[in-house]
């Protein structure tokens, strides 16, 4: 499947369209990351359902903004791609970031917004990846940032729990993602802008608190639960914060249920889509 580009309020955004009929689920992917962390839903699932992976801006091969950004701006950036494809419905899917992200999109157009599904989603309490609240520190987060092959690896060390998962290609595409000219700055800076030495940001999580209270929007809440990143408590916690959530813990996995257990994350979103369309 070749790549795709649209200008969105002039900045450039990658993404893939598998194409077909039925309402359109949007991949969203996690921090650092890029829209080879759906591949093999792109692989399974895009000849039954239309999906559309994307690069967030500041990430994989979409351009730069130029500023901090945090959810709720990248969210801003979501709705004008999703505007400028002409997705008057669609489902938004988002692992770590890019669940933070779906959440926040659902919040801006709810009436858009058919479902979410959050697969270890960001912003749902206050607990993270010590290293990452280290990074938020001036000097040492840009240290520990610095681009290097090393720096791919203990990244894929704490997203998965086994890295015989990850492919060739995958890590391939970690590894220009991590030395993209102006990535690290981006992502120290959404970092700061979302969490510090304590954790995630209350002020953070809590919008998100809100926003599951507050949605009349089926959820699909995923989690791996040996996830090194981000806690199963904060889906659980979530699921029982939304108003319309099925929780769906997957054992053995950790941070992208998409990449380490592609059949069960797969097997769960048909179902979740199956039953929205009628």
């Amino acid at each position: 499947m070749q790549d795709q580009f649209i200008t969105v309020n002039g900045l450039q955004i990658r993404y893939r369209d598998t194409g077909g009929a039925g309402v359109p689920i949007v991949l969203t992917h996690g921090i650092g990351g890029s829209l080879e962390l759906w591949q093999p839903q792109l692989d399974d699932l895009g000849k039954t359902h239309r999906l559309i992976a994307w690069d967030v801006p500041n990430h994989g091969l979409s351009g730069l903004t130029g500023r901090a950004e945090d959810w709720n701006s990248y969210a801003a950036w979501y709705l004008a791609f999703a505007d400028a494809l002409g997705l008057n419905q669609f489902i938004a899917a988002g692992n770590s970031m890019g669940g933070a992200l779906s959440l926040r999109l659902a919040g801006l157009a709810p009436a858009r917004v058919r479902g979410v599904v959050l697969a270890n989603a960001a912003s749902l309490g206050r607990d993270v990846f010590p290293v990452f609240r280290l990074m938020t520190l001036p000097i040492l987060g840009e240290v520990m940032n610095k681009p290097s092959a090393r720096g791919v690896d203990m990244a894929l060390s704490a997203i998965v729990r086994d890295k015989s998962c990850v492919s060739a290609d995958l890590r391939a595409a970690m590894l220009r993602n991590q030395f993209k000219t102006g990535g690290s700055a981006a992502f120290v800076a959404t970092l700061r802008a979302t969490t510090n030495l304590f954790g995630q940001r209350a002020d953070v999580w809590q919008e998100s608190h809100s926003l599951l209270a507050e949605l009349d929007v089926p959820m699909l809440v995923m989690h791996g639960r040996q996830d090194a990143v981000l806690p199963l408590k904060h889906s659980e916690a979530a699921a029982k914060l939304a108003r319309r959530a099925q929780l769906v813990v997957l054992e053995n996995c950790g941070h992208t249920p998409q990449i380490e257990k592609p059949a069960e994350f797969n097997a769960a979103l048909t179902a979740f889509t199956a039953n929205l369309a009628t």
